[in-house]
């Protein structure tokens, strides 16, 4: 969430910034201005009503001790209107802050100065490339007739037992996902990262702390009876460990990893673009969430990054890494770097990776502060990146390495699988 003072220090910096995501921010701002001088206002006439509350109140036992009994009584006349003035005033109070906090919520996070312009994936700028493009023969198969063919993803069977976007893994397939999130968390905290296990459902409050709520509520299960939301990443309770907390600058960095499914309604999402591994509802995924000093994210940012892409050249998937331009990013990011493998035999190129900034736009949600070297409160800095995102990870590596004798497991797998092809 935005502050106050981003708004309004620099209306003109807040709406060229906010179209750079192609949100016309004007007549919000207009209307959050508006508000919060009327907050203001009653605010200021709040704070004189009970300042002239306790000034009389502290005069009308001085009276009484005077013998000035009927002015003291008059005295107290005034402080029981001023009291009844000062409940309507709070509840105006209270109002006008509830409005301008609904405004605001509204407003994305200002993108970073980097970010480029434009609406669509179609803008977004390749970084850089790496890693080679295999040379499949011209009957090469895409990875949902590869897993019929040695009977490791059956998609049919997760229609029938939930719907579809929901597969079961079998035999070597079952085996390829235990593998690669033990690598993914391996290679994590190796790297530092803390290995945690959150829960799988969130509340209200969790939600609202990253951004997914109100944003993306249409895009989460929701248990009504018990208020609570299936998880769309690891993100969401992970990043939410630090709600409400208050750190010192030498607790930072803070770097956290997760493996968790993932579940998400996906609604809209049609055509052979999401066949397969493609887009699913529920799903496997490794976290990388990190909590850093403003003056560092940045360089936390690149470092999660090369990260990221080390992983990447392990498995040894060609890839590319995108600067999201302004339109293709999400609600709550300042910066976004996906990375993309590519699917050979589908000729496309596959988003396995998301890595963002958030700079304070969560931790002004997740009141999430650090006390500066002048013991001054200051907003902490989130960030998070897939580490990795397995369907289309998985999509990838059985369709780049199949061979005629079977498909070939990445080397630095085996020692997780215990083989080294499927069969």
């Amino acid at each position: 969430m935005l502050t106050l003072k981003q708004i309004r220090d620099d209306k003109a910096f807040a709406i060229e910034r906010l179209s750079v995501k192609g949100v016309d921010a004007a007549p919000i701002i207009d209307k959050i201005e508006t508000l919060d001088d009327k907050r203001k206002s009653i605010k200021a006439e709040l704070d004189a009503n009970l300042s002239e509350q306790n000034s009389i109140a502290k005069e009308i036992g001085q009276l009484f001790k005077q013998g000035k009994g009927d002015e003291a009584e008059a005295a107290k006349v005034k402080v029981n209107t001023l009291k009844e003035s000062s409940k309507t005033l709070e509840s105006q109070l209270k109002e006008a802050e509830e409005q301008l906090n609904a405004l605001i919520v509204t407003l994305p996070n200002f993108p970073h100065s980097s970010v480029p312009h434009g609406k669509t994936a179609e803008d977004n700028v390749i970084v850089r490339k790496g890693g080679a493009e295999p040379n499949l023969p011209a009957d090469a198969l895409p990875h949902w007739e590869l897993a019929r063919k040695y009977d490791i993803i059956d998609f049919e069977l997760g229609v029938k037992l939930t719907g579809a976007g929901f597969p079961v893994y079998k035999g070597q397939g079952s085996a390829l996902q235990r593998a690669l999130i033990s690598f993914f968390l391996d290679c994590n905290t190796a790297a530092g990262y803390t290995e945690v296990m959150p829960p799988l459902m969130v509340n209200e409050a969790s939600g609202f702390g990253t951004g997914q709520l109100p944003d993306k509520e249409g895009q989460m299960y929701h248990v009504n009876l018990d208020n609570f939301y299936l998880i769309p990443t690891a993100e969401v309770p992970v990043t939410n460990i630090y709600r409400d907390v208050i750190l010192n600058e030498s607790d930072f960095p803070i770097k956290m990893t997760a493996y968790t499914p993932c579940f998400r309604r996906e609604a809209g999402s049609y055509g052979k673009d999401v066949r397969g591994l493609n887009r699913l509802h529920q799903f496997d995924k490794v976290e990388i969430v990190q909590i850093s000093h403003p003056s560092v994210s940045y360089e936390a940012l690149d470092g999660m990054v090369a990260h990221v892409e080390g992983i990447v050249q392990k498995l040894g998937l060609p890839y590319r890494i995108v600067r999201l331009c302004g339109g293709d990013m999400s609600f709550t990011s300042a910066l976004t770097y996906d990375f993309e493998v590519y699917s050979a035999a589908q000729k496309r190129w596959l988003e396995v990776s998301s890595v963002s900034n958030f700079e304070s736009f969560q931790a002004n949600r997740l009141k999430l502060r650090y006390r500066d070297a002048n013991k001054k409160m200051q907003l902490a800095h989130t960030l998070n990146g897939s580490s990795l995102a397995l369907p289309r990870i998985v999509a990838a590596l059985l369709e780049n390495n199949q061979t005629p004798d079977g498909i070939r497991i990445p080397e630095v797998l085996v020692p997780y699988t215990r083989f080294d092809m499927i069969k």
